[in-house]
């Protein structure tokens, strides 16, 4: 297991992939907030109607601002980088390869989602302090005990969201196509935000955590499921994954 947990993780941080997908959410996050926030001092009336209560330029505005954009953002880069990590086995031409190895195929599929599920919270270890530094730089001053509140949700926020990506996996598996996983990512992005529109988002697990984030009165046990599915999820590709024939 250690052995595919190594071979997984080089894969993914020697990939572009992974490099860029890194890059996207955490440089890409900071960036339209940091223009975000020169358009708001600018007085952008459009702009100040689209964020509501994140149009504000202090640290409440910021981290509102923050969540909006990790509640879709982080979702979708998620599922991307999990929709290769699965996919490039089929596209590269290596699945086959796979079947000869010593390691079990379904170890090899939980290597898989556990390096995922490091990436997603290295990646939101690096977000925190960037935006940090974020707010500091555009003169928020200090943060408070609230900012640091904030700021742990924050984090809290893009683990689960990229924890809740985890059926791409399966689809990807089952699709045998990393163009498949990209659209399940796609749409469970589009399933969240229909959910959160319609007032049923709490119970959707692809929209839970972003409403939780936003203090919409989500409860334990509606974050739990988001969990749960995930959980799931990861067993029905490691099962998918043990029984994978070559000529399917």
């Amino acid at each position: 297991m250690r052995a595919a947990l190594r071979v997984e993780m080089l894969k993914l941080t020697r990939s572009p992939v992974g490099v860029l997908a890194t890059l996207a959410v955490v440089a890409g996050t900071v960036l339209l907030l940091g223009g975000t926030s020169t358009a708001l001092a600018a007085g952008n009336p459009e702009l100040t109607a689209k964020l509501g209560p994140g149009a504000t330029l202090d640290w409440p505005g910021l981290l509102r601002s923050a969540t909006q954009v990790t509640a879709a953002g982080g979702l979708l880069g998620s599922g991307v980088v999990l929709a290769w990590l699965f996919g490039r086995e089929v596209t590269d031409g290596t699945v086959g390869a796979l079947f000869a190895l010593p390691v079990g195929r379904a170890r090899i599929a939980l290597a898989k989602l556990a390096v995922h599920a490091a990436w997603v919270v290295s990646v939101q270890l690096l977000l925190a302090p960037a935006l940090l530094g974020l707010g500091l730089l555009l003169g928020h001053g200090p943060p408070t005990a609230d900012t640091w509140t904030g700021l742990g949700r924050q984090l809290a926020l893009g683990v689960l969201s990229g924890l809740s990506a985890t059926p791409v996996g399966w689809v990807t598996t089952l699709g045998r196509s990393l163009l498949a996983g990209t659209g399940c990512a796609v749409g469970l992005v589009v399933v969240g935000q229909v959910a959160a529109l319609t007032g049923a988002g709490g119970w959707v697990p692809f929209a839970a955590p972003a409403l939780w984030a936003f203090g919409h009165g989500t409860s334990t046990v509606q974050l739990g499921l988001t969990l749960l599915v995930a959980a799931a999820a990861a067993a029905a590709t490691c099962l998918t994954w043990a029984r994978l024939e070559l000529d399917r």
